[in-house]
């Protein structure tokens, strides 16, 4: 990736153009707090040259969740039966997990606004480490579910910093590219990590999903550790303690496009993590697939993802309003869910596992489109506070998965139409937010406060 110049605001990306939740006074900060490109600074340029490097760090920081939950799914049955335990209760580990990212992105976000991005990073990293070993040895379900909210706590440094970073080195159009390469490289993410979990429940139990976990975690953290320079110089970091953190956060909300943004795309998350939390029981319980045959068909799904995250990236951004992709996304998602809520149900009388996954296929392919671009849509609202809008945009998605997480099994695990009303629920909830918030066919208000 050649080092590129100043990035200049997306041009018909949105009618929404970028500005400050606060009026600020005319120093050095006040140019990105107004939409402008990042500054310049050595290590920004520096960071640029070694951008496939960069690249592929992020990749791996952002992969590292859907990691840490998608390697576990084919092994959540077998966790029920080891632990004893029902199957609403295993699913807590992965909320548990779940809420722990939404709150861990919550406060190191702000932390890494104020600090820079890579001590946070690097201390969320070894406690991740260390729980996701610990998680392999825990003998009860209660221990398992405590240290997987340990795990999602720190685990939470890797998406909401790799996000602030890509904020700190592109703006516009191309942030929004940036985030669809984000997403070829972590999307690998969930096709590889339901096959490497389902093959080695061939050769190990459950706990062995959580050795390999541990690995993975200590190679990413020393990778950082070695390789990954500071973005944010000392001159745009952000000054004050929680007060100030809170405050800038409480600006962001208060933008009323950035907030529609942050909430349709945290509905859209829930989607998706209904998804994550209820095909195992579905398409293993329900259809009697093997663990094996469930992680082929789920990096099927993660395969479809990629794919339309390649094409929102290589063709339709910078020549197609993000809003309209957007908007397409969306209904397709709402169109998915629908026929997948009419075939649980028995409306089409009894239906086979193939119509079902390819239900599924569509809802997850449709996912390209929409979260890289409520992403970028979000992120441009706050080139000065990055790390704080990261943080409210992955908390808002990882606290609404968390939510729709045990709702989907609600009714045991012979029956996909909690999935199925969930997932249309908080597809509605999501264009309601995009329509009713974002209104993307005005012009926005002139900001105030």
């Amino acid at each position: 990736m050649p080092e590129r110049g100043p990035a200049a605001p997306a041009q018909e990306s949105s009618p929404h153009q970028p500005s400050p939740p606060t009026p600020v006074p005319p120093t050095p900060d006040a140019a990105a707090a107004v939409g402008a490109a990042p500054l310049k600074s050595a290590s920004l340029t520096a960071a640029r040259r070694t951008g496939l490097l960069v690249t592929f760090i992020l990749g791996g920081l952002t992969a590292l969740p859907p990691l840490s939950m998608d390697m576990y799914l084919p092994a959540l049955p077998a966790v029920t039966n080891a632990l004893n335990s029902p199957a609403a209760t295993v699913q807590l580990t992965l909320t548990a997990c779940l809420a722990g990212m939404a709150l861990g992105q919550l406060v190191i976000g702000p932390m890494s606004d104020k600090w820079g991005r890579r001590r946070p990073l690097l201390a969320g990293m070894v406690v991740y480490v260390l729980a996701t070993a610990i998680c392999a040895f825990a003998p009860t379900v209660e221990l398992l579910i405590g240290f997987r909210l340990l795990q999602g706590l720190a685990g939470a440094a890797a998406i909401v910093i790799a996000r602030a970073v890509v904020r700190d080195l592109y703006d516009g159009v191309e942030m929004a590219r940036f985030f669809s390469t984000l997403m070829l490289i972590s999307g690998v993410a969930p096709v590889i990590a339901p096959l490497i979990g389902g093959q080695l429940l061939r050769f190990a139990d459950w706990r062995g999903v959580f050795v390999v976990l541990t690995v993975i975690g200590t190679v990413l953290t020393l990778t950082v550790w070695r390789k990954l320079e500071e973005t944010l110089p000392p001159e745009r970091r952000q000054t004050g303690g929680v007060g100030a953190a809170l405050l800038t956060m409480r600006g962001l909300f208060a933008d009323r496009v950035f907030a529609g943004y942050t909430l349709a795309g945290g509905f859209a998350f829930a989607v998706l993590f209904s998804y994550i939390s209820a095909s195992p029981f579905v398409v293993q319980e329900i259809y009697g697939a093997s663990p094996q045959t469930f992680s082929l068909l789920f990096g099927v799904n993660s395969v479809g993802l990629i794919a339309v995250g390649q094409i929102n990236g290589k063709l339709l951004v910078g020549r197609v309003s993000l809003d309209k992709v957007l908007a397409v996304g969306l209904a397709v998602i709402t169109t998915a869910s629908v026929a997948l809520l009419l075939m649980s149900s028995g409306a089409f009388g009894e239906v086979g596992l193939f119509p079902v996954c390819a239900g599924l296929f569509v809802l997850m392919s449709a996912m390209g489109i929409v979260l890289p671009n409520t992403n970028a849509q979000a992120l441009m609202r706050a080139p000065h506070a990055a790390g704080s809008a990261s943080a409210l945009l992955g908390t808002s998605s990882f606290l609404v998965g968390a939510v729709a997480s045990p709702l989907v099994g609600i009714a045991g695990e012979d029956t996909a139409v909690p999935m199925a009303l969930v997932q249309l629920a908080c597809s509605l909830l999501s264009v309601g937010c995009f329509a009713g918030l974002c209104r993307p066919w005005r012009k926005p208000e002139p900001r105030t406060a």
